[in-house]
């Protein structure tokens, strides 16, 4: 069960009288739901029906939600009876058009006047800001019953519901994620008058499938969960169905000897598969677990759904624990049919382990050349050609061997022909690394084939090699480069390549181990790979693309970073520089940051603001360099001599890449630039002075954007 808190929406229906609320229950019983996408249409439902009821105006408390395998609840606490009030303001024609010559009113008052339900001599006049006339109405319109509301609501809620296709069943119109059987829409005692989905409203919800079939009816909403946990033998809510099987999972465990391996996303996935969770122990043969760990695991746990075992170090054991959705009157029945069930599916893993060591991973490389990679990018041995010199420019960057990069991107995808890994595609780069070791490699070149996958998702540890960390940035670069030059760049919705998850690798590795390389540089030679032919003529472009790409996912990083203390605009500063490394924005973007922070930057960004303004509107007149023997004694001389003076401490710390330390420099010019506006006028009458004087402001703006363009600051 899920909970947030809503409240505080709407109010009284009138002055004085207060609304009655009740708790609102809706249950929608259907087949079996999608287990991998429960959780994600719990949380879409509860907040679509939040949702409505705050744009519908109406006052409640906590919204709880519910999700088993046949069933969406969601529950609403202390729920208005009423939408309150609501005040209604119409404007109507203007008074000249509303009336004629001789005071008397046209056909546009009195239809005005008919459609608001009131005589001609009930409206008022106001003016508008430019103090035209005009006939208005103000009234109140009564708030509309919330039981009526309900079915509406709850309809436009389950319309939607992130579901890719809807099916139809037997011969009715309703289409859903699948069948619905039963529909409860409980507001207080009463039912609530609806059908939904060619199932009508009642209060009737339904039991364990085996365990307590039949209808159940409730009372009242609050008595959902506990009704369907007593009678129904149901756990309701997700989240206490998850917590219970972990529980169930461990203490089995225990009782066995070990401790289970628990995957978060197996818990979901079981905790959607089952009402009643029972966990029951089973073993298998000890030969099996000869095998990788990883193949072991994987067997139990993505083919079979079942969680492994392990001892206090960490060494796998011959056991396993699976969660049946029913309690057996007899277990041993349900055990040796999984045992039954397993022992085939690890003596097959142990007999493509056996085959594949029998081929050299080299041996395969050939073959890579007829699998597809994608259509318009070529084979993967393409691929691997390209990721190779791509590996080997990034190779000093990361401190890596060159040869040991070669052999490991050579090597890397040649595990995607094995037998394992087209029975188990998530073990790719794993058996790969296996097979390398079988096979002589280098223990470095192995661990580059497994690690080049890393990191997989949010959270996932980074390579640790050298040629590892070169492979994997590689890999990704070619990827981002090759699908942005066909055009299948992702959207909002649709990322089949993966390239989100692609940019936040190559930032994740970029950052955490320090890599400084030419992100510019390596997308051009990316491009300049692909296979595509009408590439050469809009490289520039894409390459524009893909580097604004990576960038846009590192604003992000930022502006979910609180701590960071980036803003969207400082980040717009930095990016306007076009920085060629990340480790070079970064730089950037911190010093920025505390920059902000000195009590000269609000008046350096306004004068730069300013600035950039002045040499837009005059950039044809602007000289490329100030004549000193024009400047004027005062403030002019003064910011100019501040800027030779300061500017080679500024040059010395930007070639070292101190950004924070040029910026404390360039803050000592606050009084000089100051003093500057306030006494000096830059459009001179004469021509000689005033383009003197824009020199001067460029050289002052061009030494400040060599960090960040602060005229891109907020005012």
């Amino acid at each position: 069960m899920s909970a947030g808190v809503g409240g505080g929406v709407g109010g009284a229906a009138g002055a004085g009288t207060k609304i009655e609320r009740r708790d609102f229950l809706f249950e929608l019983g259907t087949e079996e739901l999608p287990p991998k996408a429960l959780g994600q249409l719990e949380a879409a439902l509860r907040e679509g029906i939040a949702g409505g009821l705050a744009s519908a105006g109406l006052a409640h408390g906590a919204i709880e939600s519910f999700a088993a395998p046949r069933r969406l609840a969601v529950r609403v606490r202390r729920l208005a009876a009423q939408q309150p009030d609501q005040a209604i303001r119409r404007r109507g024609p203007p008074l000249r058009a509303a009336f004629d010559a001789s005071g008397a009113p046209t056909r546009a008052a009195q239809a005005f006047a008919a459609s608001c339900g009131v005589a001609l001599e009930a409206l008022g006049r106001e003016r508008d800001e430019k103090q035209n006339e005009y006939l208005w109405y103000g009234g109140t319109r009564p708030g509309t019953a919330t039981v009526a509301l309900l079915p509406g609501l709850v309809s436009a809620a389950l319309e939607a519901l992130p579901i890719p296709k809807r099916m139809r069943w037997g011969a009715l119109e309703a289409q859903f994620v699948r069948p619905v059987h039963w529909l409860v829409m409980l507001f207080g005692t009463e039912i609530v008058p609806a059908t939904i989905l060619a199932a009508v409203a009642g209060r009737a919800t339904r039991g364990h499938r085996f365990h307590a079939p039949r209808e159940l009816p409730l009372r009242a909403p609050a008595s959902y969960e506990r009704t369907l946990l007593t009678r129904g033998k149901v756990v309701a809510g997700f989240a206490a169905r998850r917590e219970r099987i972990r529980a169930q999972v461990a203490a089995t465990a225990a009782q066995a000897g070990g401790q289970a391996i628990i995957s978060e996303a197996l818990l979901d996935e079981v905790t959607a598969l089952v009402e009643w969770p029972v966990t029951l122990a089973g073993r298998f043969d000890e030969r099996f677990l000869a095998l990788p760990r990883e193949v072991l695991v994987a067997t139990l746990q993505d083919h079979q759904r079942y969680f492994a075992l392990e001892d206090a170090r960490g060494t796998l054991l011959p056991w396993f624990i699976t969660v049946s959705n029913i309690e057996s009157r007899e277990p041993d029945v349900v055990r040796n049919g999984n045992e039954r069930v397993v022992r085939p599916r690890l003596a097959d893993a142990a007999f493509f382990w056996e085959q594949d060591r029998r081929t050299p991973l080299a041996a395969r490389c050939e073959a890579l050349d007829r699998v597809t990679f994608q259509a318009q990018l070529g084979s993967i041995g393409d691929k691997v050609r390209r990721i190779t010199a791509l590996a080997l420019e990034l190779a000093p960057a990361c401190g890596a061997q060159p040869a040991r990069v070669a052999r490991a991107a050579q090597l890397a995808k040649c595990d995607l022909l094995s037998a394992m890994v087209g029975e188990f595609p998530e073990l790719q780069g794993v058996m790969g690394a296996y097979y390398a070791r079988s096979d002589g490699e280098g223990a470095e070149v192995a661990s580059a084939i497994r690690e080049h996958y890393l990191p997989r998702g949010a959270g996932d540890s980074l390579p640790a090699t050298p040629s590892g960390i070169a492979l994997a940035l590689a890999d990704r670069i070619d990827t981002l480069s090759g699908i942005f030059a066909i055009g299948q760049k992702p959207t909002g919705t649709r990322d089949p390549y993966g390239l989100r998850r692609a940019a936040i690798g190559v930032l994740r590795l970029t950052r955490e181990r320090t890599l400084a390389f030419d992100l510019r540089a390596l997308i051009g030679t990316a491009l300049g790979a692909q296979p595509v032919a009408d590439l050469a003529a809009r490289a520039g472009a894409v390459a524009d693309e893909v580097y604004g790409y990576v960038m846009e996912r590192l604003r992000a990083q930022y502006l979910e970073d609180a701590a960071s203390g980036v803003s969207t605009e400082a980040f717009d500063a930095v990016l306007a520089t076009a920085p060629r490394s990340l480790l070079d924005a970064d730089a950037r973007v911190t010093a920025l940051v505390s920059f902000l922070a000195l009590p000269a930057a609000a008046s350096l960004a306004a004068a730069n603001r300013r600035i950039a303004n002045i040499l837009r509107k005059s950039a044809a007149a602007a000289p490329a360099a100030i004549d000193a023997a024009l400047l004027q004694p005062g403030p002019e001389q003064a910011l100019h001599a501040a800027l030779v003076r300061h500017r080679p401490t500024v040059e010395a710390a930007l070639a070292r890449g101190d950004y924070r330390g040029a910026f404390t420099v360039l803050a000592r010019l606050r009084p000089e630039v100051d003093a500057f506006f306030d006494g000096v006028m830059v459009n001179d009458p004469d021509a000689r002075l005033r383009n003197n004087r824009l020199a001067l402001l460029g050289e002052l703006r061009a030494l400040f954007t060599r960090i960040a363009d602060l005229s891109r600051l907020p005012g």
